[in-house]
């Protein structure tokens, strides 16, 4: 197959790249964009450590062609915040040491922003429900709830201020 010339809006930039319109979309990232947040962890959709916001909503990119993705915004972990300033979900991640190898961390992280962005205010069930489909071998489970409840309150304190 020939290559095209692709162009995805990542993190708010249009980048052009060169691949086949059924290339997965983490191998895009990683791969052309550099963009290593996202992880390659089944490549069948089922532990989560590849997702990625696609209009806000968390999406597995490893099983997501780059074919249809002109125009939509695609948010990466390197998107949400900086080392200085991280996002909210992501200081609630740091100062809760949710992560023991923080291999799923992308996932995690990418799905509590989607979570919260959609319920501000969620119960352990809610927050348990949008986990449900990440994988955790480490056994940060209570310690990832516990972050995405303090990511709660942080947003809702950055929204007051």
């Amino acid at each position: 197959m020939a290559l095209k010339e692709v162009e995805l809006l990542v993190n708010g930039e249009r980048r052009q790249i060169a691949a086949e319109g059924d290339t997965p979309l983490l191998y895009a990232l990683r791969n052309d964009l550099k963009y290593n947040g996202a992880k390659f962890g089944c490549g069948l959709a089922q532990c989560g450590a590849c997702t990625v916001l696609i209009d806000g909503q968390p999406v597995r990119s490893c099983v997501t062609p780059i074919a249809g993705l002109a125009g939509r915004q695609i948010t990466t972990l390197e998107g949400l915040g900086t080392r200085e300033k991280p996002h909210p979900v992501q200081r609630a991640f740091i100062e809760l040491q949710a992560a023991q190898c923080g291999y799923c961390s992308n996932g995690m992280i990418m799905a509590t922003v989607a979570l919260l962005a959609a319920n501000p205010k969620p119960g352990d069930a809610e927050i348990r429900s949008a986990l449900e489909g990440h994988l955790c071998r480490c056994g940060t489970h209570l310690r990832i709830i516990r972050a995405v409840r303090r990511a709660a309150t942080l947003l809702a304190q950055e929204k007051q201020s």
